[in-house]
This record gives structure tokens, C-alpha cells and sequence, in this order.
């Protein structure tokens, strides 16, 4: 999940955000509907954002330097974080006081056909957008949930096309379905509403991306299947004996770093110690090939240390708890 930064869903996703924009726009100039206007904004903002998931992914390309030597792969995580915060103010605030306003001082729609031609439109490109993200998503979500993919998914530009897609086709059916009650009823009040409904969906959705995003900059350790390819590679059951405790960390979507405490035998020669950690850094590049930071640290084995459990200051330490997904 951590191998694709979804750049076909995000350049689909912005063309498409970018066509419908406009077409909002001009449907709004002629019917006055705020539905239209809100999610003419809402378009907008995703254009934007996908724009900003691609600055993101370009800058995350640069070369380590003395002052961040372990690069810069969580620029991804930072600009998926600036995406849910312009879906929270452009896109949802936005729309809630523009539905607010429609409510509290309702206009007839003038021009209806604009609105409707218009969403249906809308639904078509959106559509076609979304069905990119999940074509790329299942790729790499293999028997996961769409939940537990969005949870678990290290890279975050696919979770965040996937949710604001979706969120995007659902705002245009609240939107239709303003309009067509305000159609059918005679009273505007009805488009304010649909305005108002848009708000709250897209301040929800960046609210679980802004969840999503905080948790991958704090620091994310590695799921729980590289976890078991690592301790397995570390081991060679001659000169390492086993896995005293480890620790993993997500330096980006596509690089991991990892620190073990490793035992090797009493009377093993500086030598031997050093040839052995060299192979198990080799092993555990083939069975985990993003992790690229790694620091192995020999010691002696003692079970009355190990006894202590999983505690980090111990020396050695017991086992690491396994991650929490």
C-alpha cells in the first residue's frame, strides 16, 4: 500500500474537477441556484487540491540533504494535510454559509435546465474520476475493506481522490435533488438546504482526512505484514540468534526506517558480527525492499533482561508490540 502515489487517479481527478468547475459556474450565472455556486467552489477546491497532491509527490522526489538526511518523503503527508484543510474552509464552510444564506433569503431558480444538464454532466465525469481511483486503489488494497484501506494506506494520494471523489458524487446528488425539489415545490428554500447538506458532507470527509494525515506525520510504523518479513529475514539462526526488539517508522509513503537490538553468540568475533548484520540488512531489503534506512544494533542475550517484556528502556528489551491497525 505504500508503493503508488496514484498519479493517473490525480490527474484524471483534476481534469475532471477542472471541466466541471466551469460548467457549475455558468449554470450558476444563469439559474442563481447556490447549489450550483457551492459546488462550482466545491470543484474548485479538489482541482486545487489535486494540484497540491502533485507538488506534493515532486518535492517528495528531492535528495536527502545535511540538514534532513532522511529526505523528504513526508512532504506527501504534509500537502495531503493542507488538501483536508482546503476541503474544510473553501469547500465545506463555504457551502454551509452559502446554504445558510439561501435558506434565510430563498430566490426562484431561473433557467432550470442549466442546473440539471449540468449535474447529470457532472455525475458522468466524476464518475468516470472515481472509477480511475478504485481501478488504482484495488491494485494495492488486495482483501482489505474500503475502510481498512483508507486507514491502513501509507501513501496518502489515493485515500484522498477516493474520499473526495466520492464526496464529490454525493454532493451532486444532494445538489440535484435540491434543485429538483425547488422545481417541483416552487420554493427555493429547498436548493439552500441541498447547499447546506454539500457543507456538512465535505467538512466531515476533511475531518477524516485531516484524522488520516495527522496519524502519517506523527509517525506510522510499518503494517503488520512487513513487521513479520523483517523479524523473519533478521535471523539467520548462526550468528544471529534472534530479534531482541525492533522498532519501524514510515519516513515516507515509500521508505522505511528500522532499528533493532539483534543477539548474537558470547564468543562471536567483531567480524563475524559485522558480516552478519551486513546479511541481514540484505535480507531484509529483499523481503521489504522500502526499507532503506537501516540500523542494527548486536547484543548479548539475556533472558532476565527479556523478562522485563516489551519495554523500551529495558537493555535489551522484550518484544515490540506489534502495530495497531
Amino acid at each position: 500500500m505504500s508503493a503508488s502515489g496514484g498519479a493517473k487517479a490525480i490527474v484524471a481527478a483534476l481534469a475532471a474537477n477542472l471541466a466541471i468547475a466551469v460548467a457549475k459556474f455558468v449554470a450558476f450565472l444563469f439559474s442563481g441556484s447556490s447549489s450550483m455556486l457551492a459546488e462550482s467552489v466545491h470543484s474548485l477546491a479538489d482541482s486545487g487540491n489535486q494540484f497540491l497532491l502533485l507538488v506534493g509527490g515532486k518535492k517528495a522526489k528531492r535528495e536527502a540533504t545535511p540538514q534532513h538526511p532522511f529526505g523528504y518523503g513526508r512532504e506527501r503527508y504534509i500537502y495531503a494535510f493542507l488538501v483536508s484543510i482546503v476541503l474544510f474552509s473553501v469547500g465545506g464552510m463555504f457551502a454551509v454559509y452559502e446554504g445558510y444564506e439561501k435558506i434565510k433569503h430563498p430566490h426562484d431558480l431561473e433557467h432550470w435546465y442549466w442546473p440539471v444538464g449540468v449535474l447529470v454532466f457532472a455525475i458522468i465525469a466524476e464518475g468516470f474520476s472515481f472509477r480511475t481511483a478504485i481501478k488504482e486503489s484495488n491494485a494495492l488494497r488486495g482483501k482489505l475493506s474500503w475502510g481498512q484501506f483508507i486507514k491502513r494506506a501509507k501513501a496518502p494520494e489515493l485515500p484522498v481522490v477516493l474520499l473526495e471523489d466520492f464526496g464529490a458524487l454525493i454532493g451532486l446528488v444532494l445538489a440535484l435533488l435540491g434543485v429538483g425539489l425547488t422545481l417541483a415545490t416552487g420554493d427555493a428554500v429547498w436548493d439552500g438546504i441541498g447547499t447546506l447538506c454539500i457543507g456538512i458532507l465535505l467538512i466531515a470527509i476533511a475531518i477524516v482526512l485531516a484524522l488520516e494525515t495527522k496519524s502519517l506525520l506523527l509517525g506510522e510504523a510499518a503494517g503488520t505484514d512487513e513487521v513479520h518479513k523483517i523479524e523473519e529475514a533478521v535471523v539467520d539462526g548462526a550468528t544471529v540468534t534472534g530479534l531482541i526488539h525492533m522498532r519501524t517508522l514510515h519516513l515516507g509513503p515509500e521508505e522505511l526506517l528500522v532499528a533493532a537490538k539483534i543477539a548474537v553468540q558470547h564468543d562471536d568475533t567483531a567480524a563475524e558480527v559485522a558480516r552478519a548484520i551486513n546479511e541481514a540488512e540484505a535480507r531484509i531489503r529483499a523481503a521489504v525492499p522500502i526499507a532503506r534506512v537501516i540500523y542494527l544494533e548486536p547484543d548479548i542475550y539475556s533472558e532476565a533482561e527479556a523478562a522485563k517484556g516489551p519495554d523500551r528502556e529495558a537493555t535489551p528489551g522484550g518484544p515490540t508490540p506489534a502495530p495497531e491497525h
